[in-house]
């Protein structure tokens, strides 16, 4: 048994299906840990959902903001912009059944010293911390008020970290650092930047390397940054590569954190 955490697919079902045949995944033995953005950009975010859905038993998934985007386009909270390519799973005769599985995955996964969550930790939230974090707003997303969640989240203000946060401002606070963080100060403000991490604004630094952050107890999973590219660390694993960009898709075999890849989507 190997279990693989694979970075971000973005819809590219293709390098999907190259990457596990490069590992041959076998269903009923590996397991497949992915790091979130299933969807979106990639050209067949429907055969993603639907392929993770059929092979449930051997896959953890946690959501990233291309997930949540999905959800709330579906719900008309937000409409579709330009270069999205979600319109295959919003128009599937079964996008209910889909919708409602990816509503009911996590945000983060917590095992044997790993933690994986889309984008990033705060300098100043501990391991234990976060898993309470995160909990609060997965009841809140797979629960019957999931829609005023994601309403907040696209609609209102990101209000900024802070313990005293409270009600819907809080989930949207915490939803927003695991799902969108990519650098930001030893204080925990964030930016908005995604280039790479020589290029990061003055004052900001990529979230891994603030000195003495509280959660570098535990090895981090994470996507989100292609610009990033892959970077291993002793206790991180960030392995957006980029599949969407026409880069590669990774999978990282956690076991003895081998990296098998495959070319990502071509636009040509």
């Amino acid at each position: 048994m190997s279990t693989y955490a694979i970075g971000d697919i973005q819809g590219c079902f293709n390098s999907l299906r190259n990457l596990l045949d490069r590992i041959t995944f076998q269903p009923r033995i590996d397991r497949l840990w992915f790091v979130g953005d299933l969807v979106n950009r990639g050209p067949e975010s429907l055969s993603v959902l639907r392929y993770l859905r059929q092979i449930e038993p051997a896959v953890q998934v946690v959501l990233g903001n291309h997930d949540l985007f999905l959800l709330a386009v579906a719900e008309g909270i937000v409409p579709p912009r330009p270069k999205d390519t979600i319109q295959d799973v919003l128009v599937a005769p079964d996008r209910n059944e889909l919708l409602v599985w990816l509503r009911q995955q996590p945000l983060h996964h917590h095992e044997n010293g790993f933690f994986m969550v889309h984008a990033g930790l705060l300098p100043q939230w501990t391991i234990t911390d976060t898993v309470q974090f995160t909990r609060d707003v997965e009841t809140a997303l797979s629960g019957p008020d999931y829609r005023a969640l994601l309403r907040a989240i696209f609609q209102n203000p990101i209000p900024p970290w802070r313990p005293s946060l409270t009600g819907m401002d809080r989930l949207v606070s915490i939803a927003h650092v695991l799902t969108r963080l990519r650098t930001c100060t030893p204080t925990g403000k964030m930016s908005n930047f995604s280039g790479t991490p020589e290029n990061a604004p003055s004052g900001f630094t990529p979230w891994f390397r603030i000195p003495g952050r509280r959660n570098a107890d535990a090895t981090i999973i994470t996507g989100h940054w292609a610009a990033l590219g892959l970077h291993i660390e002793p206790n991180l694993l960030a392995i957006d590569s980029g599949c969407v960009w026409g880069r590669q898709l990774t999978a990282v075999r956690l076991e003895d954190r081998a990296v098998f890849q495959v070319n990502g989507y071509s636009r040509c």
